[in-house]
């Protein structure tokens, strides 16, 4: 689906139809004839007058609750009517007073809209496709004219993070069948070349000469070979510091010899969200002169199950000399980001944020809408839930005691890859990963819940979300 070009104006288009955004509140009432019970909640519509014109009305629900989240709920409301109404405008004549939050509001509706419209439609037939009554390639945001300059350049901004946002649904949503590791690879080179970033990809012979044993390890029960990406951006001028991110890339997870049960591997395509999300982030960087110096790691493989597959009781060693027992090949993600963060490490990262659908467990504690947030850095991960909150992307922090390292001693080894049956796998899942960034500054996020929705709701399509990619581009840029 072609992305929505949105433009910005102060005065009403004549030849378009017009929505106008109304906070609920007793006026909103007599705007729409009264057999229509409108009241300006939040996404409900009518229609009405507006300056003697004919005009859809469209609920921004209660003023003194509007906030960033309610911003981007009536973009997405307004977004979902386009394939009734066509090319139509949209009138927000209340925000907020301050110009920078003005900013903020306009940012975030522009992001509805523009995520509002996504789908991911491109293996449907023509028949298949959801009937639109009327085409649609624009939308026109209607603001105050002392708002213009502010609001054109938080649509500049909604655009490049939507886009990236629209290119993680779009690799996670694409069946494994083609969404390899390798075709993930070329899909990263074609990023680089078009973001002017420097791109290493290892393959299977690189990763056997360079000791990424945790990716090769997950690796030997699949006929498709694994591939680990770095993706690194410089800054023009001299950088403020030098960041990590580190993405999960499980192609396809059927649990290898520990195999899912056959409703929990259908949605197991989406098992390298945390990739897509890290590789969307670093496309921007150049577009939005991001002033740290960045690399990406993306860690690429399938988990199936084979003849030639690790098995339960079969001791990795990863890149950095640690071995981990492994006695359920089905908490995979932990063994290939192992290697990658130890990359990072090795590169001089100062800071590093791993995203990764990494436990079923975050999902259990924080459901589908909040992901988890663990690491050794207070202000890391303060700045990760604050960057998150303006986003739109919720986390809750969970500790990391130093004695649930237990939870993972090995008889044999000097880590096992599951922890205590039913007892904290979220966080004996982090503090593996914590093995392996010694003194880094690093914050992991547990992004297994929110990186799929199941339905079409607000900003979302039911399948991946692309959840963190925006988080991440507003950690590194503070646009």
């Amino acid at each position: 689906m072609k992305f929505l070009d949105l433009f910005v104006t102060d005065s009403i288009p004549s030849s378009i139809p017009t929505f106008v955004a109304c906070f609920k509140s007793e006026e909103a009432k007599t705007l729409a004839s009264g057999i229509w019970g409108f009241t300006g909640e939040g996404g409900e519509m009518a229609p009405g007058s507006y300056q003697d014109r004919e005009v859809i009305l469209i609920g921004a629900g209660d003023s003194d609750e509007f906030d960033l989240d309610a911003a981007r709920y009536l973009g997405a409301s307004f977004a979902r009517r386009l394939s009734r109404s066509g090319n139509s405008a949209l009138v927000i004549s209340r925000l907020e007073p301050e110009l920078e939050e003005v900013s903020d509001a306009i940012l975030a509706l522009a992001e509805g809209v523009l995520l509002g419209t996504y789908r991911y439609d491109a293996l449907r037939s023509e028949a298949s496709l959801p009937k639109k009554v009327k085409e649609y390639d624009s939308a026109t945001l209607v603001v105050p004219s002392e708002w213009i300059d502010a609001a054109n350049n938080a649509v500049e901004i909604a655009r490049v993070t939507a886009r990236a946002t629209w290119l993680a649904r779009d690799l996670i949503n694409e069946p494994a069948k083609t969404m390899t590791p390798k075709r993930f690879a070329e899909v990263a080179t074609e990023v680089a070349r078009n973001s002017n970033l420097e791109i290493r990809v290892w393959d299977e012979q690189d990763a056997q000469r360079e000791r990424l044993g945790g990716l090769l390890g997950v690796a030997a029960g699949s006929i498709q070979p694994p591939r680990m990406i770095r993706l690194s951006y410089r800054p023009k001028g001299d950088p403020k510091a030098k960041l990590a991110l580190v993405g999960k890339g499980i192609t396809f997870d059927s649990g290898g010899l520990s195999l899912k049960p056959g409703n929990s591997m259908m949605t197991m395509k989406t098992d390298m969200s945390g990739a897509a999300a890290v590789l969307a982030a670093m496309s921007t960087l150049t577009e939005l002169d991001c002033p740290y110096e960045v690399n990406g790691y993306m860690a690429l493989t399938e988990n199936l199950p084979s003849g030639t597959a690790t098995k339960p009781g079969d001791v990795l060693v990863t890149r950095s000399g640690k071995t981990i027992e492994v006695l359920n090949t089905d908490a995979e993600g932990r063994l290939v980001l192992s290697d990658a963060l130890s990359l990072a490490v090795e590169d001089g990262a100062e800071k590093i944020v791993d995203l990764a659908t990494l436990t079923g467990a975050c999902v259990v504690a924080l459901g589908g809408e909040i992901a988890g947030v663990m690491g050794n850095d207070d202000d890391l991960i303060g700045e990760l839930i604050s960057d998150g909150s303006v986003e739109g992307e919720s986390y809750w922090r969970l500790p990391l005691p130093k004695s649930y390292k237990k939870h993972i001693e090995s008889e044999i080894a000097d880590m096992r890859n599951i922890g205590e049956a039913g007892a904290a796998g979220a966080i004996s899942a982090a503090l593996l990963l914590q093995e392996f960034v010694g003194e880094t500054k690093w914050a992991h996020l547990d992004i297994a819940g929110p990186a799929r929705s199941e339905k079409d709701a607000g900003i979302f399509a039911k399948g991946g979300t692309g959840f963190g990619t925006r988080t991440l581009i507003r950690w590194l840029t503070k646009h």
